[in-house]
């Protein structure tokens, strides 16, 4: 029945497969039946033989006997292949009645041992769910259900229809109708538990979180060498020269890793520069020697060794025990211990290399004097320790004069220097029987007589030398610790996941030469390419601009910026003014947004490690030809021919621009702009759509692929004609679709233009794309699954907690679905596709327009339906931009939600469902279309359990039912009535989002994450997301027409308007809210619990937050959304759109009357005009329940009260009808008019005081009587909106629309007067500011100047 639609399109053995298991299976349900019903026929026989009952179970035994076999020969991958190869018709015939045969999906089966595992998981589940629904659900409400069918004279307290004569049949629903919802949906919850548990456990083994903090970063760094070399480098880079000197030691493995790491890490430090997340100083104290000279043990970045030396001092100072007691006390610390050593051998190479002759001789004296007292431990008697201060200031005076460049006078100070040094030493640090050794030394006696000693020193000149001493003076200098370095919260967060991901289980990198080509590949439109200065200089209407934002937001970047570009006192306006400086100001900030140039920037870091790889495994190459000084640096291998030439053979990078050669034509900037990063980026390529007009009716389309030639001009590369225009469905997979012919290589990486990367990450592609050849299963990965981090969380409350929820579905969601339940698929970028495997099998994007909107996830179905397979990684991550403001949230979420929609009509999902193992199945469906659905159902919940409440309430029954429980003594009856009903049993899904906390943040971190988002009132975001989600998939699903909703990637601390925001949140949230705020005042006013108010307040607890949530969480979480000012100008553009009369050409925005027509655009076919039909009767319930509770009625049930109560709305309408009509229509009856409108409100006042005072009609009844009229005035407009032909037809259309623009302007002013009244309170205003901007206000930032405007700060 569900697919009558498409029988005119199916195939005639498809429909006649639907007949025929129609007719089996509705035949075999009959039989079953009848025997059922026989069995408990039997039952009441005492004398019966059981003839029916084994019948009954014979059959059901051979019922499930077949499924089995059938499930065993076409799900178990071992009996796979039989069945495969089986041609008996017999055989055939009954597989193809149990599975639809198709080509496209064949073969949908996993390995014995994961189909085990993922059978597991649901058997679990299951287990949970149907205990929990048996003892907490079904078992508690069956006793009380057969005394209520078996109640025989309950009063009914309206006239009722249907319930009395019927077993109480509607009061059994309304009590059973919540428990069946719940155990509909509820299979979701325990999803959501189980995925959390073991995508944690699988996290935990994966050693995710091991390092998440700058100080496990420190203890670690030790290790970190190694790992990398032994994951990240090949084969060909661990051949890298060495000094073979310091093979002597037993650090010389850990020297060679050093080694290898050195340049890798420091390249990495270098570019957390250039973004400007590290200052000069940070860098250098990151920085890592090069770990190729000859000193004798690993040289470790000195952000580890600041302040060691001065420590040790004091140690030593401190000494009064043996040397080795001194010696044990240094090496609790490990990094002092290093410091140590490496000063002492430093010292020594140093001066060895400054002097020679006698100078030289003594060098050596004193050191080997010193090893000696070493070995025999007696240090604390051949020195003075007392003198070390000394010692050091001395040598750190040389060091000093020694970093700067050579001239005359500075080579005097150092001599100087150090012969100052000899004297401290000689005769201030040795014991006096070695200082009389060496001042009784004849050769250096008369080298000091003769003037000769220490009278010339040689400059250090080698490059090692150089470093070692600008090294020494740091670690010699730097006194305070380093222990917060690097200070920026995203350069710590960057080197934490880098350095955990080198222990994570990754494939063995390739040489560049042996690695698999890839490409990256990126769809833009019309986006934000970069920030031109006059975008960074206008304000908005607060007097904020993009740059004063961006100051604020990120003051230690741009202290990093101006310090970086040589400008540290330079204002704005200065910056501006010179073009390179300028130029780098507008790239600066746009590295900030959500822009292409960022992405740009990001995916080129790939050819930039290819470089830096390339360029030392040929340096590993070569035997001869480099001196010492060039193997230890790294400079210049950008410039390198043959590692640019291998980074391009494997990598390129396609941006498919579909309409830059119109914005070329028109001088569009963002067509200047993309030449501009053409220009920067000579691997970059731009294709776009090109359109020439051969005639005056016909035109000619090509794709043209383009890159910048040596003058920064476009040059063309390929141009490809096409047969017409691409552009038929879906405006960016045909974006996509059109430009993939213009890829490269075996490998293509999908990266949205909002994307970022990072250096760190890149140097691990190589090692990523080695999966393609790893083992996973059956068959070989088609898509590998690559992690995200959103970078847009670190701001406001509001993004934080959309950056959490996507981070913990990208993560710990997507690691589950792929292992292992098998079935995670494309949800977006930046997943690395195998390109040959789509390009051959229909491409990575479907572009069907409507129903492929979320086209995303097709490639995934594809894929999948093509015996692919998918994988998760968690070793690399990309940047990920997200929406950051709450209008922005729900549009982003209402396209999602839409785009299910959709994918419910869809036949890849239709062909999966079928074609998939029943286990597999719920995977999928539980984590693709069906956790919508089980979103909408947590809403229908609510809705039916508030409907079943109201319809007790309304007909006395909860009242009765009490009753006849206290006089039965039923205790079982009288609670099932109270009980509380948890509808935010949605809770659990923040679940998965703790787990993910604990694991890489550690317990303690993620309990106070949790309790500050539950502060900021998270509970109330994601509960307003509910109701997004639930009402656009809701909307898809009774009248399709999903569409694409474009969201902005803008900065978002701009106030957004009442009436914004009340045109986008009408018809999806506030009506429903208030909707359930009128079931709950029902079930208040008229309802009945043994408990009182405190029961009501349980029991409805969860729907008042809810109703709360929906209809003011865009305005909590509004900037400056309860400030005076900008409430009283809200109002007044509020009322003025409200009263602004429509007409042709008018927007929505600028109109109520023209937003009220769009809103009912989706409301097309003659289902879904059935379909609202049927669910706008619910409302006519008040008004029917309400009228036989006034006073006025007293206990009459007559259905003539009801009739009654529709002569008084018409009444009602009439009299609103005379008060509406405008007299511009009937300027003849002006005064006619007038009069009338005072007449009737002259006797609506005298008929309302004399039915007050002559009959039973109290205030009490007035206000019910409104409680009654306004769900039924709704359900009137709904109507006359459902079969709008026919109320135009009628003549009444105009009257329609000033009844609903009454109903919108009530609602309004409902909304409107909490923000008023929370608006006179100035300090409601800064708690809300700190409720939005608590991570900017944490970090210090001033978010105050920010939303008062650089206006008042500059006037101030």
């Amino acid at each position: 029945m569900l697919t009558f639609g498409a029988y005119s399109t199916a195939r005639a053995m498809a429909i006649s497969r639907l007949v025929i298991r129609f007719f089996w299976f509705g035949l075999s349900s009959v039989f079953v039946t009848f025997l059922y019903v026989k069995v408990l026929e039997e039952r009441n026989k005492p004398t019966s033989e059981s003839t029916y009952f084994r019948i009954y179970i014979l059959v059901l035994g051979v019922y499930a006997g077949l499924r089995i076999v059938f499930a065993t020969l076409l799900k178990f991958p071992v009996f796979h292949a039989l069945s495969e190869i089986s041609d008996q018709s017999f055989f055939q015939f009954f597989k193809w009645i149990y599975q639809e045969r198709y080509f496209v999906g064949r073969g949908l089966y996993e390995r014995t041992t994961d189909y085990l595992r993922y059978v597991l998981f649901w058997l679990v589940i299951f287990a949970c769910k149907f205990t929990f629904a048996y003892f907490l659900q079904i078992k508690p409400l069956v006793n009380p259900t057969k005394i209520i069918v078996h109640l025989p004279s309950l009063t009914y307290a309206w006239h009722d229809l249907i319930s009395k004569n019927n077993n109480n049949f509607l009061t059994v629903a309304s009590l059973w109708a919540p428990v069946v919802s719940i155990y509909l949906m509820d299979i979701h919850i325990w999803y959501t538990l189980l995925s959390a548990i073991v995508g944690g456990v699988m996290g935990a083994r994966a050693r995710l979180g091991e390092i998440r903090s700058l100080e496990m970063v420190h203890k670690r760094f030790e290790s970190f060498p190694e790992a990398f070399s032994k994951n990240l480098v090949s084969s060909q880079t661990k051949r890298l020269p060495i000094n073979t000197q310091s093979s002597q030691v037993s650090q010389d493995s850990n020297k060679t890793y050093a080694a290898i790491f050195s340049p890798f890490w420091n390249e990495i430090i270098k570019s957390l520069r250039e973004e400007d997340f590290i200052s000069n100083r940070e860098m250098d104290l990151l920085s890592m020697p090069s770990n190729t000279g000859s000193l004798r043990l690993v040289q470790w970045p000195l952000f580890l060794l600041s302040s060691k030396i001065l420590l040790a001092i004091d140690l030593a100072l401190d000494c009064k025990d043996t040397q080795q007691d001194l010696w044990n006390r240094i090496c609790r610390d490990e990094y002092m211990a290093y410091a140590v050593q490496e000063c002492f051998y430093s010292i020594e190479k140093i001066l060895h290399s400054l002097v020679d002759g006698e100078g030289r001789l003594w060098v050596e004296r004193i050191f080997r004097e010193i090893s000696n007292s070493m070995l025999d431990g007696s240090l604390v008697i051949t020195l003075s320790l007392k003198k070390l201060p000394l010692v050091l200031s001395r040598f750190t005076a040389l060091t000093g004069l020694l970093t700067r460049n050579e001239t005359p006078d500075l080579a005097k100070g150092a001599a100087k220097a150090v012969y100052d040094l000899y004297e401290v030493v000689t005769h201030d640090l040795l014991s006096p029987d070695l200082r009389e050794q060496l001042d009784t030394w004849h050769i250096l006696q008369r080298a000091r007589n003769e003037g000769r000693l220490f009278s010339r020193i040689e400059w250090p000149k080698d490059a090692e030398i150089k470093e070692q001493v600008k090294r020494l003076h740091l670690l010699l200098t730097v006194k305070d610790s380093a222990a917060n370095i690097p200070k920026n919260l995203e350069a710590r967060r960057r080197l934490e996941f880098f350095t955990n991901s080198l222990f994570m289980d990754m494939p063995t990198a390739k040489p560049i030469s042996e690695m698999m080509p890839f490409c990256v590949f990126t769809p833009y439109y019309s986006e934000t390419v970069l920030y031109s200065s006059s975008e960074l200089r206008v304000e908005n209407e607060d007097g904020i601009s993009i740059l004063f934002y961006l100051q604020k937001i990120f003051p230690d970047e741009w202290d990093n910026f101006l310090e970086r570009i040589g400008r540290g006192d330079s204002d704005n306006a200065e910056l501006q003014e010179n073009f390179p400086d300028s130029l780098d100001l507008r790239f600066w900030a746009s590295y900030r947004g959500q822009t292409l140039a960022r992405t740009v920037r990001g995916m080129m870091y790939y050819r930039r490690a290819l470089m830096l790889q390339s360029f030392l495994e040929n340096r590993s190459l070569r035997e001869d030809g480099y001196s010492q000084a060039n193997i230890i640096t790294t400079q210049g291998f950008e410039l390198s021919r043959e590692a640019r030439a291998q980074a391009d053979l494997k990598f390129t990078y396609v941006v498919s621009c579909q309409i830059y050669g119109q914005q070329k034509q028109r001088r569009a900037p963002e067509a200047v702009d993309i030449a501009l990063l053409m220009q920067r980026n000579e691997a970059l390529r731009v294709a776009f759509i090109h359109m020439e007009e051969s005639s005056a009716v016909k035109k000619e389309y090509y794709s043209k692929l383009v890159k910048a030639d040596v003058n920064g001009k476009d040059q063309e590369i390929y141009s490809i004609k096409l047969p017409g225009d691409p552009k038929l469905g879906e405006g960016k997979p045909e974006n996509q679709n059109h430009a993939i012919i213009f890829t490269r290589g075996d490998a293509i990486q999908t990266i949205d233009m909002n994307q970022d990367n990072y250096l760190e990450e890149a140097m691990k592609m190589r090692n990523l794309l080695e999966e393609f050849r790893a083992n996973h299963g059956i068959r070989p990965p088609t898509i590998l699954g690559v992690r995200e981090h959103v970078f847009t969380g670190s701001v406001s409350s509001l993004a934080w907690f959309m950056s959490n929820q996507e981070t913990s579905f990208v993560t710990l969601g997507q690691r589950v679905l792929a292992y292992p339940l098998k079935v995670r698929m494309h949800y977006g970028h930046p997943d690395v596709f195998d390109r040959i495997f789509h390009i051959t099998r229909g491409g990575i994007s479907k572009a069907s327009r409507v129903i492929n909107i979320s086209e995303d996830i097709y490639a995934g179905f594809n894929s999948t339906l093509r015996q692919g397979n998918i994988t998760h990684h968690e070793y690399i991550q990309v940047g990920k931009g997200r929406d950051v403001g709450l209008n922005q949230i729900a549009l982003f979420e209402g396209k999602v939600a839409g785009g299910n929609g959709e994918q419910v009509l869809s036949r890849d999902v239709y062909r999966l469902g079928q074609l998939f193992d029943f286990f597999r199945m719920l995977s999928f469906y539980f984590t693709t279309v069906g956790f919508y659905v089980c979103t909408m159902m947590t809403v229908l919940t609510v809705y039916i359990f508030l409907y079943g409440r109201a319809y007790l309430a309304f007909s006395g029954l909860d009242r009765a039912i009490n009753r006849e429980a206290k006089i039965l003594g039923n205790a079982s009856l009288e609670a099932v009535l109270n009980t509380q009903f948890l509808v935010q049993i949605g809770v659990f899904t923040a679940v998965p989002m703790i787990v993910g906390f604990i694991l890489e943040l550690g317990l303690l971190q993620a309990v106070f994450s949790f309790i500050t988002m539950q502060l900021q009132l998270c509970s109330v975001f994601f509960t307003f997301s509910l109701g997004t989600r639930t009402h656009y998939f809701g909307r898809t699903i009774l009248h399709g027409g999903a569409k694409y909703r474009a969201t902005g990637r803008g900065f978002v601390v701009r106030h957004i308007k009442f009436a914004d925001n009340y045109r986008l949140y009408s018809r999806s949230h506030f009506v429903k809210a208030l909707e359930v705020a009128l079931l709950l005042i029902v079930y208040i006013a008229y309802g009945y619990t043994t408990g009182g108010a405190v029961s009501f307040i349980l029991l409805t607890l969860s729907s008042w937050f809810l109703v709360i949530s929906w209809l003011f969480a865009p305005y909590i979480f509004n900037p400056s959304g309860f400030e005076w000012q900008k409430t009283v100008e809200d109002f007044d553009d509020w009322i003025s759109w409200l009263l602004y009369k429509g007409g042709v050409g008018v927007k929505g925005e600028l109109s109520w009357e023209s937003w009220w027509e769009e809103e009912q655009m989706h409301i097309q076919t003659l289902r879904g005009r059935i379909l609202e039909t049927i669910l706008t009767l619910r409302f006519f319930l008040f008004q029917y329940g309400i009228v036989y509770k006034l006073q006025l009625t007293g206990k009459s049930t007559s259905l003539a009260i009801y009739g009654f109560s529709w002569i008084v709305l018409a009444g009602i309408v009439m009299i609103f009808k005379i008060f509406t009509f405008s007299p511009k229509k009937s300027t003849n009856f002006h005064l006619m008019i007038r009069f009338m409108q005072g007449v009737t409100s002259l006797g609506l006042v005298a008929a309302l005081c004399l039915v007050v005072a002559f009959t039973n009609l109290s205030i009490t009844d007035l206000f019910s009587c409104i409680l009654a009229y306004i769900p039924t005035g709704w359900a009137i407009l709904c109507l006359a909106i459902t079969w709008k032909r026919v109320v135009r037809s009628l003549g009444l259309w105009d009257s329609v629309r000033e009844f609903a623009r009454t109903y919108d302007a009530g609602m309004g002013v409902i909304i409107f007067v909490p923000i008023v009244v929370l608006s006179w309170f100035p300090f409601v205003s800064t708690f809300q500011s700190r409720l939005l901007f608590n991570q900017a206000f944490s970090r210090g930032l001033e978010i105050s100047l920010i939303l008062a405007g650089n206006k008042a700060n500059v006037e101030a």
